[in-house]
């Protein structure tokens, strides 16, 4: 099941709501875990039970790394657990895939299909248990509550990544408000229409781009930036909206990062939880940047490695990461202070960066990203545009346009700034049909559009 369908929207969702809102309070985590367990089950049947055991696993061991003298041991045998179940599902096939390249054998592959969200719930689960071990904070009182953590839905599947102690009030007590939860649905709708509005049309914008021209070749990666974006800030938005109905407040985890001014800006804008879960549990306790030159790299391409290797078993996911690690690298040693002083250069630096790193991520072979190089810098000698790309740009120019502008702060800003009480009062009455109108837009969308995939539910 997925956020963006009618079926969760128009019938998990109102069930869910009426449960929860009717139980009092010390039965409302019982609800929603059990409530989370259904979602992940609709969704991934078979692969229940693997989240159930990582629960379970999770919390004894927890709780004998908070009150046994062997805590080190137990942080290893729970490191050992997560991670390897994380490799074993995850990357099975691609290990043997590049052992059999290597050494020229014929290792059967395993096709193990692996289970929704377990790149993010894994990475709650290692975060939790290490600052159980630093002491950040104590063990989920009992297992209803380390469950209700770990499983709840909003962010099971493709996050924002969780830290247990942003919530840990919260599970034990939480404020519900009318206006947190109205809040919540207007994050929840304008996540919808940014999936179901933007994100999905620029996907069929990308795919019908098929006749290779210098501008279709520029076009197609800037559609899929533009889509991974909205997709999976998306997600986000649905998803802080959701935990604001229920009473949980998720940290940001995009901030415009496509008005970035560098790379090192863009990394603090985009995907912040999985960044910042880097940082604290790999780039920090490897040293940080309060080491030598050499090491500092080393820890940089470390991060990145790791960063792109988590995102999928595949070789463009790992040059992906790799090639951010090159651009830090370059912009903290060679050309970071420059770039920085800039006025307009350094924003259209940022862009072309990362507009080429997700060409890097959407290519299914190193050969494709090559070619698509080429292609794109005029060296394959194609024509620079024809009737085809013409068409199919025009049919979706209005959309483009209004993704372009909806991944900029400008009509936040504008509305900010205005100060005429009588425009402002109007706004503000007309705010709610403005959420009614893209929330019946989206659901017209859903009901006649067959392609509606989330494209970080791979990772």
């Amino acid at each position: 099941m997925i956020f963006s369908s009618i079926t969760f929207i128009y019938y998990f969702l109102p069930i869910l709501l009426i449960f929860y809102f009717i139980v009092p309070f010390k039965y409302k985590n019982l609800i929603l875990l059990i409530f989370s367990l259904l979602f992940y089950f609709l969704g991934e049947p078979k692969y229940i039970l693997v989240l159930i055991l990582s629960c379970i696993i999770n919390y004894t061991l927890s709780k004998q790394i908070e009150k046994d003298k062997h805590s080190k041991l137990y942080l290893i045998i729970a490191l050992i657990y997560n991670i390897g179940s994380l490799l074993i599902f995850k990357y099975t096939d691609f290990f043997i895939s590049n052992i059999n390249n290597i050494f020229n054998t014929k290792i059967p592959f395993m096709y193990i299909i692996m289970p929704i969200g377990i790149s993010f719930y894994t990475f709650q689960a290692v975060g939790y248990i290490i600052d159980v071990y630093r002491k950040k904070h104590k063990s989920a009182k009992n297992i209803i509550e380390f469950m209700t953590y770990l499983c709840l839905f909003p962010q099971l599947i493709a996050g924002p990544i969780v830290r247990y102690a942003d919530v840990e009030k919260e599970l034990k007590e939480r404020t519900h408000s009318f206006d947190n939860f109205a809040e919540g649905i207007k994050r929840f709708v304008i996540g919808l229409s940014k999936k179901v509005l933007l994100a999905n049309v620029l996907g069929e914008f990308s795919k019908l781009l098929i006749t290779e021209t210098i501008v279709s070749s520029w076009l197609k990666p800037i559609a899929y930036t533009l889509q991974i974006y909205f997709d999976f800030s998306g997600y986000s938005d649905m998803a802080i909206g959701l935990g604001l109905m229920f009473g949980f407040k998720f940290l940001e985890n995009f901030n415009y990062p496509l008005i970035a001014s560098s790379i090192t800006d863009f990394w603090r804008r985009w995907h912040i939880s999985l960044s910042s879960w880097f940082r604290d549990y790999v780039y920090i306790p490897l040293g940080g940047n309060r080491v030598g030159k050499v090491k500092l790299i080393r820890n940089i391409f470390a991060v990145w490695f790791l960063t792109g290797f988590w995102h999928g078993a595949s070789w463009n996911f790992i040059i992906w990461g790799l090639y951010f690690g090159i651009i830090l690298v370059i912009e903290k040693f060679f050309i970071g202070k420059y770039i920085e002083k800039t006025k307009i250069f350094k924003y259209i630096y940022s862009l072309v960066i990362v507009i080429i790193s997700f060409l890097i991520f959407n290519s299914n072979t190193t050969k494709d990203i090559f070619i698509s190089l080429k292609n794109m810098f005029g060296l394959n000698n194609l024509e620079f545009i024809n009737v085809e790309t013409i068409y199919y740009l025009k049919s979706y120019l209005i959309t483009l346009v209004v993704a372009s502008i909806s991944a900029t702060p400008l009509i936040k800003n504008i509305i900010s700034k205005i100060e005429n009480k009588n425009i402002k009062k109007t706004i503000s009455i007309l705010e709610p049909v403005f959420y009614i109108i893209l929330l019946i837009l989206s659901t017209t969308f859903l009901i006649d559009e067959s392609f509606n995939p989330f494209l970080y539910f791979r990772f």
